[in-house]
């Protein structure tokens, strides 16, 4: 198992942020690695228990981190560790 606990939202935090970091630490983890396809909208809406728009708002925010990236017709996946193409590219 990957460690990550879980999904127990706080009553006192934006549900789409909850939702977000949840996803974010299961992409730290290693449970979702690189490249992987993230379930649809409904499938996230589904799995967490929460509003199709709740879902789609919570991987706008992981789109905005940089921890994904949505490709149109094909699907959300977990984008490459940046910092790590990064400070390859400064080395060269």
């Amino acid at each position: 198992m990957s460690g990550v606990p879980p999904f127990a939202p706080k009553p006192s935090a934006y549900l789409y942020m909850e939702v977000a970091d949840h996803i974010a630490a299961r992409i730290a983890a290693g449970e979702l690695p690189q490249d992987a396809r993230l379930p649809g909208e409904r499938e996230l809406a589904e799995e967490y228990g929460v509003a199709i728009g709740t879902a789609r708002r919570a991987v706008q925010e992981l789109r905005e981190r940089g921890l994904v990236i949505t490709v149109p017709a094909k699907g959300t996946f977990v984008q490459r560790n940046t910092s790590e193409d990064t400070g390859k590219a400064a080395e060269a």
